[in-house]
């Protein structure tokens, strides 16, 4: 089962993606094969359907897209600006939905899909509005989220130098989510056979 592991955020020291690097190693410790991806590699311009019509996607859509079909499972941090996921984020979903000929079934990229959430953030709330709207975007999409996510308030002072969380039971709670989305990868792949 492959994991593909992404943040919303592209900026340097980021809170969620160093959330993302420890449920990473939740779900590699538990068995999963997981790539993690920097959106800053993937150059994408605001979805524009005149752009998609005249030009068709852009390379790194295809790119990203191609590398989202090969994974069963998405772990997604997400940061919260006024309550919504990111527009990096948002744009990335946008662009992975679009067909790309003809004989493609529609939302092909989430076909089967299962997605575990978790945000940082400096404020207290920790990101939770911001996962609420991701949840929903991501059911419009036919993506399944795992109804358990993880939330970082406060995240300028949760890390220690080393990566992990000064709060253990947060610590234990983000391998957990990463590992808890290869168990359920697994469940579903042996109820398939």
């Amino acid at each position: 089962m492959k994991i593909l592991a992404l943040s919303g955020s592209i900026r340097e020291k980021s809170f969620n993606s160093r959330l993302l690097d420890i449920a990473v190693t939740g779900a590699k410790s538990a068995g999963a094969e997981v790539t993690v991806v920097n959106l800053r590699d993937y150059d994408m311009p605001l979805f524009n359907q005149d752009l998609e019509y005249q030009e068709g996607a852009p390379d790194a859509v295809v790119q990203l897209k191609n590398l989202m079909i090969q994974h069963q499972g998405l772990l997604i941090a997400s940061p919260e600006y006024n309550g919504f996921p990111s527009p990096l984020l948002k744009n990335m979903l946008d662009w992975m939905s679009r067909q790309q000929n003809e004989h493609e079934p529609p939302m092909f990229a989430y076909n089967g899909k299962i997605a575990a959430v978790m945000a940082a953030s400096p404020g207290a709330g920790g990101g939770t509005r911001g996962l609420t709207i991701l949840r929903i975007l991501l059911q419009n999409l036919g993506v399944m989220a795992l109804p358990g996510q993880v939330t970082l308030g406060r995240a300028g002072q949760a890390f220690r130098e080393d990566g992990r969380l000064h709060e253990e039971r947060l610590q234990l709670a983000a391998e957990s989510l990463g590992s808890d989305l290869y168990d359920v990868l697994i469940k579903q792949a042996s109820e398939l056979d």
